[in-house]
């Protein structure tokens, strides 16, 4: 085993491990997005996890930690057009109240352009 510093994550077995719980959150939000646009409406599991998974990958990744993995700026653009395509068409179905559409819109294209600029320069 490989270690190069004293923190939780400096060390072969803990990029393995952030390896694996990046891996697991991006196979998550693929799986969703590959699936039945119905999943992921506002309302539903999915349309609250994705998000989730996003910024938690964000945050991990961006703590530059060995292992953590991400996912390609366009896959990413894909996924956004069609969240947000998703949650336009629906959201006015649960009667969302003043300026929460509005504002969680914001929310949740942040957290799409968080994770791609982030991508995008971990590429270069």
């Amino acid at each position: 085993m490989g270690t190069w510093g004293h923190g939780n994550f400096d060390s072969d077995t803990a990029s393995d491990h952030l390896e694996i719980l990046t891996s697991r959150l991006i196979a998550e939000v693929a799986e969703a997005m590959s699936g039945d646009p119905v999943e992921i409406e506002p309302d539903e599991y999915w349309g609250v996890a994705v998000p989730c998974n996003l910024e938690l990958l964000h945050l991990i990744a961006k703590q530059n930690y060995v292992g953590a993995g991400l996912v390609d700026p366009d896959t990413l653009a894909g996924w956004k057009a069609k969240f947000l395509a998703v949650w336009d068409e629906s959201i006015d179905e649960l009667e969302p109240a003043a300026g929460h559409k509005r504002e969680r819109r914001a929310v949740l294209v942040r957290t799409f352009d968080q994770l791609t600029e982030l991508a995008r320069g971990k590429q270069a």
